[in-house]
């Protein structure tokens, strides 16, 4: 008889959780872990296990699942209720061009006053990126990278739809650069985002910016196609 392996026994908890603290300490906790792949996609979220695991009710637990399916990385699924998400959806090419829309408009809002520190920033995750072999540390440094050009856009909202669109990217890189035969990323794209950034020439990064997103549509259209070829 096959033992089913209880994957949330990966999340450490360590001592008691003061109340107002729950949600986000759970959010925390369960993000990190699909992101590490310590939850992978598919698996099934109860939310009687976390609130055992964490030691709360459920109401802190129901509003962390609630804030990790907004940032899509969880989905509601009928009959199991919350499970991981997988990692390429059927809208994921909409959500590119979605993603092109927003960050533009970001970059227009943010660009203007944007100062050293943070073109430094940004210029540090590229150096970063030059080196770094470990894939999952890419995918954050991609996402940080270009949240350091958008960080000064005043529109607090359209921030936050951007930094889901930039996890969700981050999530799929962690666990398909090696697969989709990428390798170490090139930072071409990223080095000339950053001299047209610190040139305050807001057209040419947006036209940049589209060239780079259009990029990552071409792999995940490789991808798919490759995963389609490989069915039976």
């Amino acid at each position: 008889m096959t033992v089913k392996k209880n994957l949330l026994s990966s999340i450490e908890v360590h001592g008691a959780i003061p109340a107002h603290l729950a949600r986000s300490v759970i959010e925390e906790s369960l993000r990190n872990a699909i992101l590490d792949g310590r939850l992978p996609c598919g698996t099934a979220i109860r939310q009687q296990a976390l609130a055992a695991l964490f030691g709360v009710s459920r109401m802190p637990v129901r509003e962390a699942l609630r804030q990790l399916e907004a940032q899509g990385l969880l989905q509601v699924v009928q009959y199991k209720g919350a499970v991981v998400a997988p990692l390429i959806q059927d809208d994921s090419l909409e959500t590119y061009a979605l993603r092109f829309l927003l960050e533009a408009q970001a970059l227009r809002l943010s660009l203007p006053l944007l100062d050293e520190e943070d073109f430094k920033a940004a210029s540090a995750c590229i150096d970063a990126l030059e080196v770094e072999t470990d894939f999952g540390k890419i995918g954050t440094l991609n996402r940080l990278f270009h949240q350091a050009l958008y960080a000064k856009a005043p529109n607090k909202k359209l921030l936050a739809l951007i930094e889901t669109g930039l996890v969700e990217e981050e999530r799929f890189l962690r666990f398909n650069l090696e697969q989709m035969g990428l390798g170490r990323l090139p930072q071409d794209d990223h080095r000339a985002l950053l001299h047209h950034a610190r040139a305050r020439d807001v057209e040419a990064c947006v036209n940049e910016l589209e060239q780079h997103l259009q990029r990552g549509v071409n792999a995940i259209i490789r991808y798919l196609q490759d995963q389609k070829s490989k069915q039976p």
